[in-house]
């Protein structure tokens, strides 16, 4: 990764100083433990920092080289294999599944096809099914049982974010069409982390043993459980770092410097820094679309009586969160482009790439805050270094 000036690349100093700030008074507030932010434009990094603990207890500082687990943001580096797998001929986005997994089209669900999938709107099994931890861990247990679950909504009608089961039946698609018969963990090696040098990631826990920031979680004692109870998050962690967990919707174990690599990729058109081609232009240009209209997503339901906000459009494209025009809570900048996407992680994560003024962004944190609490922080701090860009 090159490092540019951050005035040379239209930043101005002092408010992209004042982001740092804004880091560090949230931790030193409690707020939550740490954090690493990255911000890149044009291909250069303008800005990589980190602020507070890897583990508050321990008194072991936050580093950008901290292994953290990131949640959903997992969710795109699948849909970007299955975009790549779209390009060779491997897949078809108006593809039924159940033509690829007959198994999957079970009890009503043989017209969901793959971009419903990537979009949120196939209307499959959508939460955490009753599986014991060996199951849990085990991405396939995860597509038997969508397979025989039945359906939540008809294809197409709403956005019921999957929480982890959508991202199992992709990771199967993967694995079922890949003319190498690799095994799902060798094709993000092989397809995605080694091209982008994304060499700190993985699925499941570390290679080698290397620390992993524990997850431990910092909701308000005046906001109530959102999505998950605190215990809920943490137990989820701990089967993402069980030796050979899969969990392909939100089991990656990533850093702030590799997301921002896997983000910058998609600011530069689908090609990594040495060159390798992971993705067109054109790809990008239809998956970054807002393909939900004004659908709300049904994720956020809870928090219009619960924090009293109105309903806003889920928008959401192929494979990512797309800012399109509403103002809306977070987590994308309201300040960003309409074109602006990216994806975020339960309570932790968030990268976004705005096209028109050709900005990366990408933030991992430690001390998991609820989830409203969550897209409310990552959208002050985006809107934050837009506003710190000045020419």
């Amino acid at each position: 990764m090159i490092s540019v000036d951050p005035k040379e690349a239209g930043f101005d100093p002092a408010r992209l100083a004042a982001v740092k700030a804004m880091m560090e008074s949230d931790v030193e507030s409690g707020q939550y433990d740490g954090i690493g932010l990255a911000v890149g434009r044009s291909g250069g990094l303008v800005s990589m920092e980190a602020a507070g603990f890897a583990d508050r207890a321990e008194g072991l500082p936050m580093t950008t080289g901290q292994r953290v687990l990131p949640f959903s943001i997992s969710k795109q580096f699948i849909n970007v294999l299955i975009l790549n797998f779209v390009e060779r001929g491997l897949l078809s986005l108006g593809q039924p599944v159940a033509e690829i997994l007959p198994a999957f089209g079970a009890r009503g669900k043989g017209r969901i096809q793959l971009w419903h999938l990537l979009s949120h709107t196939s209307g499959c099994f959508s939460g955490l099914p009753p599986l014991g931890p060996e199951d849990l861990i085990q991405y396939q247990k995860w597509t038997e049982f969508v397979c025989q679950a039945l359906p939540e909504a008809e294809p197409g009608t709403q956005v019921i974010y999957s929480l982890l089961g959508a991202h199992a039946v992709l990771s199967s698609l993967l694995v079922a069409v890949d003319p190498k018969r690799r095994p799902l963990a060798q094709i993000l090696q092989e397809d995605l982390f080694d091209p982008v040098g994304m060499d700190s990631t993985t699925i499941g826990p570390p290679r080698n043993g290397e620390h992993v920031a524990p997850v431990k979680c910092r909701y308000r004692d005046d906001v109530p459980s959102g999505l998950f109870h605190g215990a809920e998050v943490e137990a989820i962690a701990g089967l993402v770092l069980f030796e050979g967990s899969e969990i392909p919707g939100g089991g990656f174990v990533t850093t702030v410097e590799d997301a921002w690599r896997f983000a910058d990729m998609l600011r530069a058109g689908g090609i990594t820094q040495s060159g390798v081609r992971i993705l067109s232009p054109a790809t990008l240009e239809l998956a970054a679309r807002n393909w939900t209209g004004d659908s709300p997503n049904s994720i956020f339901n809870y928090a219009v009586t619960q924090r009293n906000w109105l309903p806003w459009p889920g928008s959401v494209g192929l494979g990512f969160f797309v800012r399109d025009r509403a103002i809306t809570p977070g987590p994308l900048p309201n300040l960003g482009s309409a074109s602006t996407y990216g994806g975020w992680g339960s309570g932790s994560s968030l990268f976004w790439i705005d096209p028109v003024r050709d900005v990366s962004f990408a933030m991992v944190t430690t001390g998991v805050l609820e989830d409203t609490d969550h897209v409310q922080r990552s959208q002050k701090l985006s809107d934050m270094v837009l506003a710190a860009l000045v020419d």
